[in-house]
């Protein structure tokens, strides 16, 4: 059987199971991964999707083929492999998981010791270059599997980012999507009145998509918000590497207001740290970031981008609109619980309810949310940047990720996405009537 080449994204394996990735690709995958990494243990792990088993099973025996030593830690979220191949000090790791996207995917996540990121340039082409040339290796000696169960030392290490004695009783409507976020809230042992939604890990996601992203996706989040009279409202994609808030009132708070939120907490507390975020809105974020003397930093969107850069400018936090957020202390990578938990700190401390610690970002800052639109092939979408680059010839541009426009009362960022034939539009301005207005001049130019 031909392993479908379009499986190998640029930040990690991806497809339709079993049509687009089957139990024989993940034993390629781990073979290939076993002779370019050259790992004596890996971590495994899988996301709570029905095909996870199998093709868990098929990696396993790709690598203990190898001669690689397999440690399970079984059904966690994301950043519970990060952890787990760092803090045990394995020589790498792989999760099955297609994060947020439809039941129907599956994929991996991969990670070389210290959890950083295989991606299309580090690593994921020389893998589909070896699984397409079919290649496999027996060694005299198989690998051996053991099992370790990271809850506890994960949680603890999330622990160490707050003082739990500074957390006061709070209600929190938390939903995990159907993924395993809740489990570890209610492993933490603090003071809170847990309103638990979609929280017995379920790979079917019987209400679709696991993704809170998706606006279709809050309506039930915020509706239990407002019926229980909660503090706040927590909800988590299904791997739960991504975190996402609401206030009081049931209103989400985007990504890149949160962003910009706890830079400006990572920057008083350390003094010239360095923030780095992605380009699509970055006002807020510069403002903070300067205003309590830290160093703004902006950078491609994508996590194997972000961690890289992270670690080549020490960035203390770095955090993206998708709803990602880094931490140096956390072995620069992404942790879906931290942002969490900050949260929960500051709110006690301050004593202020989570919609007077955001108002002013909806105020001054507003923006359009990401506008997704299709296009008929990927190629187009660099025909229609020179187009808008051309029109707006005036404007300050920037190229980091996409086309950056800028204007001293708005700006504009339109990017093709990594996985789909899609342009990705956000644009942030001064005022709510120029941001109507510049949005749909911008859609009205991309539509052609």
């Amino acid at each position: 059987m031909k392993i479908d080449p379009t499986i190998f994204k640029a930040y990690d394996i991806r497809g339709v199971y079993p049509s687009e990735i089957d139990e024989q690709a993940a034993y390629k995958i781990a073979q290939a991964y076993a002779k370019l990494v050259n790992p004596k243990v890996v971590a495994l792990a899988c996301d709570v999707r029905l095909s996870g088993p199998a093709l868990f099973e098929s990696m396993k025996n790709g690598f203990i083929d190898h001669g690689v030593n397999v440690v399970d830690i079984g059904i966690v979220t994301t950043d519970m492999l990060y952890f787990a191949v760092a803090n045990y000090k394995y020589d790498g790791g792989v999760i099955i998981s297609a994060s947020h996207n439809p039941r129907e995917y599956n994929g991996m996540k991969m990670v070389r010791a210290g959890a950083v990121p295989i991606s299309g340039d580090t690593g994921i082409k020389d893998i589909q270059k070896l699984v397409l040339e079919n290649y496999a290796y027996k060694h005299p000696t198989p690998g051996t599997v053991s099992q370790q169960n990271v809850q506890k030392d994960y949680l603890e290490k999330c622990l160490s980012f707050i003082d739990k004695a500074k957390i006061k009783p709070l209600k929190v409507v938390c939903n995990a999507m159907f993924g395993p976020a809740v489990k570890n809230v209610l492993g933490l042992s603090l003071p809170l009145t847990i309103i638990p939604m979609n929280a017995e890990p379920n790979g079917s996601f019987p209400k679709g998509t696991p993704d809170p992203l998706l606006e279709e996706n809050r309506i039930e989040t915020v509706a239990q918000i407002k019926k229980e009279q909660v503090d706040l409202g927590a909800a988590w994609d299904a791997d739960a590497d991504r975190f996402f808030l609401f206030d009081e009132t049931g209103r989400w708070v985007p990504g890149y207001y949160l962003t910009a939120f706890l830079a400006k907490y990572f920057c008083s507390r350390n003094p010239g740290a360095k923030i780095i975020f992605d380009p699509r809105a970055i006002w807020a974020t510069i403002h903070e970031v300067t205003e309590a003397g830290g160093a703004p930093v902006i950078n491609k969107a994508g996590h194997s981008f972000i961690k890289e850069r992270m670690r080549k400018e020490e960035a203390v936090f770095a955090g993206e609109m998708s709803g990602h957020y880094y931490f140096k202390d956390y072995f620069y990578c992404d942790n879906g619980l931290i942002p969490f938990l900050l949260i929960l700190q500051i709110v006690s401390e301050s004593g202020q309810k989570v919609s007077k610690l955001f108002d002013e970002y909806f105020i001054q800052y507003p923006i359009s949310g990401e506008i997704n639109i299709d296009l008929p092939s990927p190629s187009e979408g660099e025909k229609i940047l020179s187009r808008l680059s051309q029109n707006y010839g005036d404007a300050k541009q920037d190229r980091t990720d996409g086309l950056s426009i800028e204007y001293p009362e708005w700006r504009g960022n339109v990017r093709a996405s990594n996985t789909q034939a899609l342009l990705r539009l956000n644009v942030e301005a001064k005022s709510e009537e120029l941001l109507k207005q510049k949005t749909q001049e911008l859609l009205n130019l991309i539509k052609g």
